[in-house]
């Protein structure tokens, strides 16, 4: 295929961004920029929904590959994606669109200039996840903190900048080193081009360096324990729109590069620094469900509850089994759809009660019963339910870890049974119980766009939890491979 599909696929919100900032802001001008916003993502979905379908399941190859000289002789602008990478570009264009539908409440002031951050955010993530050069990776990969930082300055609560200046400098200042690592690659090796890299390898004498370089960044943005503690600032702090994205996509961005890189380009050092993963893993699946089990505010408990999925995300990964890491995978895309739901269900508490307090809410299911039915869906595959597409992922996840190592995948398992609980806990103060506060009665159910925006969450959430074919065909020969490619570098040692 001649099209560059990729880069009509990164490009193409960029153009509806650039077309937002030259249209002329006058008054009353809002609905037009949402319609071009909504129309441009949804015209990226549909372009990512026939990558898929034109997507050859049967090899580990990259395709749609585009290759163009950038800087000469240094750095190549090279794009292109496998099993592993296509599911979450498909994830990243399929949340953006409801996220900009979810603006009407969420958003009052500089609409068009929300909408300009959020499309620029989906370029950069699209990239993050196409990019076959470490450069061009790179540079993807930090320039979505910009639109990121924006959208929880400008348009947070109370506590916005302060919360703002945290997630930058956490997430810049762990990527230093990453800057450093690559510069170190291409001095090694004379390349920076991944596909290259897999084939040449990197002298063993250099992983451990490079592992911890690449570990310095991925394990903030994750984020892992103890570099965690800017993620529930940051999610409380910005608009419902802002925390889907960051919990949806952003964290994601991290176990892609843990699963494309620390294992692809470092496996001698991803053995030895397996027991540092399982250790931080399982602190975090543990300890931050305790700490959501105190919380007393909904959106800090959800933040609190990512931090532990993306725990057993981390676990999965680091088993090397064909299982754990095809169910880090599956649990990725599954935490972006529920976190996404989840965030997005307390948006629209909020926007008719101003209050994330649990304390504000209780027995709302005699007063918005079509949003209390979605919201114990949503719990639900929080939690793990079979018949959610949250079950797939932990099942293979504690699958592969007992494969591994059968003490780490009996404490993970802990994890699940806290995760129970604090959702379990959070549903019932808030929708069960007596209807104490009587503002809470004047409330009204799901409006039209509310329920069409959860509805199209719970689609998805539902039908791999019951159907989980088409994801493991798509990422299942790139899996073996990586296991494969992995193994012989061991063996090789």
């Amino acid at each position: 295929m001649n099209f560059p599909i990729l880069s009509s696929l990164i490009l193409l919100p960029i153009v509806g961004a650039l077309f937002l900032f030259f249209t002329k802001d006058k008054e009353g001008n809002n609905l037009t920029a949402k319609y071009v916003a909504l129309f441009t993502t949804v015209v990226n979905f549909l372009i990512s929904i026939y990558l898929w379908i034109s997507f050859d399941q049967s090899t580990s190859s990259f395709q749609f590959v585009e290759d163009r000289t950038w800087i000469e002789g240094f750095i190549n602008y090279k794009v292109g994606v496998d099993g592993i990478s296509i599911l979450f570009i498909i994830l990243t264009t399929f949340i953006t669109p409801l996220c900009i539908i979810s603006v009407n409440n969420s958003v009052k002031n500089r609409l068009r200039d929300f909408l300009i951050a959020i499309l620029i955010m989906e370029s950069f993530m699209i990239g993050v996840f196409c990019a076959l050069d470490l450069v061009v990776f790179y540079l993807f990969f930090e320039a979505g903190l910009i639109p990121m930082f924006l959208i929880i300055g400008i348009w947070g609560g109370a506590r916005r900048v302060y919360s703002a200046f945290k997630f930058f400098l956490y997430t810049l200042l762990g990527s230093v080193l990453m800057l450093v690592a690559i510069i170190s690659i291409y001095w090694i090796t004379g390349t920076t081009d991944v596909v290259q890299l897999y084939e040449i390898g990197i002298d063993v004498k250099y992983q451990n360096l490079l592992w911890l370089a690449f570990f310095s960044s991925f394990a903030v943005k994750t984020p892992m324990w103890p570099v965690h503690t800017w993620l529930p600032d940051a999610h409380v702090e910005a608009p419902t729109a802002g925390s889907v994205l960051l919990a949806a996509i952003l964290l994601k961005m991290a176990g892609y590069g843990f699963i494309r890189f620390s294992l692809g380009l470092f496996p001698v050092a991803s053995e030895v620094f397996t027991p540092l993963i399982y250790t931080l893993s399982i602190i975090a699946i543990i300890f931050t469900s305790l700490i959501a089990l105190m919380q007393e505010d909904m959106k800090k408990l959800i933040a609190y509850s990512s931090v532990a999925h993306m725990g057993f995300v981390t676990l999965g990964i680091f088993t090397l089994q064909q299982q754990g890491i095809e169910g880090s995978i599956i649990q990725m895309i599954s935490h972006g759809l529920v976190s996404a739901a989840l965030f997005l269900t307390v948006g629209v508490v909020y926007d008719r009660m101003h209050s994330r307090l649990i304390s504000t809410y209780g027995g709302l299911v005699s007063v918005i019963p079509k949003y209390s039915i979605l919201f114990m869906l949503f719990a639900l595959a929080s939690l793990g339910l079979p018949g959610t597409s949250g079950f797939i992922g932990e099942f293979l996840i504690l699958m592969g870890a007992f494969k591994d190592n059968f003490l780490v995948a009996v404490i993970a398992s802990i994890g699940v049974i806290l995760g129970a609980a604090y959702i379990l806990w959070l549903y019932k103060r808030v929708v069960f119980g007596k209807l104490i506060n009587e503002d809470l009665k004047k409330m009204l159910d799901l409006n039209r766009s509310e329920y069409f925006i959860l509805s199209c969450l719970a689609v998805p959430i539902l039908f791999f939890g019951f159907y989980p074919d088409p994801l493991i065909k798509t990422i299942e020969v790139s899996v073996t491979d990586l296991i494969n490619t992995h193994n012989t570098n061991i063996a090789s040692k």
